[in-house]
């Protein structure tokens, strides 16, 4: 039977500094979000297993994460941040090199000044990924999608993620430049997306399947059935969206297509491209 596997969730425990992301709107987050609260989530979904990914910029974040994942039969990989700018960085890589847990990193690009992603430290670092067999999650706004293109396409055998559809104004209801942007980035065949991230695009108080819809319709055509990857972003998503209730909306979504189709989507693609051990 296939697995079902939430490729994106994150795990805190929270700090009002070292979360200032979490704005007053979003206080029904403001608080832990730990191990035992992802349990209660998993099993009325269904869910055989997840990845977990960084939601602060600091090593030792990573190495809880990590610490996490070892103790859990449920949590199977690992998107970390260590600081890939840095001169340093090849240490940090050969002192991970051992965490077979790690899958992948990831930066908070979204929150980074017009040209990061052109940057020459940071281009430098993204190419020793691949040899340490590590994915990069690409976290960015939909603005940054032409500066996303040209950076994919200095790595072209670096496996990318891109989270969250490439957060589209869905509020606004955007769609252009988005959709012309996700067309040219599912064209290269090193980038994967993760069906996540929606709902909190969204009005979270007006909202339903049909308005995010057209969004998961650009990316299945783009990226086609083998490069999509249902996340729940979890605990996010609870701002407007319950966890079982975001499967129930993809499963709607992936019905018609075939039953191969739909087990890649809901756990097997993300098992792969995360080389995750299911």
């Amino acid at each position: 039977m296939a697995s079902r596997i939430d490729s994106h969730h994150h795990l805190w425990t929270y700090d009002p500094e070292e979360f200032s992301w979490i704005t007053p709107e979003m206080a029904a987050i403001r608080r832990d979000f730990l191990p035992a609260d992802l349990e209660e989530q998993l099993a009325p979904a269904r869910i055989d297993g997840t990845v977990v990914v960084q939601a602060r910029q600091t090593v030792e974040e990573t190495e809880w994460l990590l610490g996490v994942a070892r103790s859990s039969d449920k949590v199977l990989g690992v998107v970390g941040w260590l600081p890939i700018a840095s001169e340093y960085f090849e240490q940090h890589l050969e002192r991970f090199a051992g965490a077979d847990l790690l899958k992948g990193l990831r930066h908070v690009v979204q929150g980074e000044d017009a040209g990061f992603l052109d940057g020459t430290a940071f281009n430098k670092g993204i190419s020793r990924l691949k040899p340490h067999g590590l994915v990069y999650d690409l976290l960015i706004y939909s603005g940054q999608m032409e500066e996303a293109l040209r950076f994919v396409d200095r790595h072209p055998n670096q496996p990318f993620v891109l989270d969250h559809v490439g957060k589209p104004g869905i509020r606004r209801r955007e769609v252009e430049p988005w959709k012309k942007w996700i067309g040219g980035l599912g064209k290269r065949p090193n980038v994967s997306c993760k069906v996540s991230g929606m709902v909190t695009e969204a009005d979270w108080t007006n909202w339903n399947p049909a308005t995010l819809s057209p969004y998961f319709e650009t990316v299945l055509e783009a990226f086609g059935a083998a490069r999509l990857m249902v996340g729940t972003d979890w605990p996010v998503v609870t701002l407007g969206c319950s966890y079982s209730k975001w499967w129930e909306i993809v499963e709607e979504w992936v019905a018609n297509l075939s039953e191969a189709e739909q087990a890649g989507i809901l756990g097997e693609n993300a098992a792969r491209i995360y080389r995750l051990k299911t």
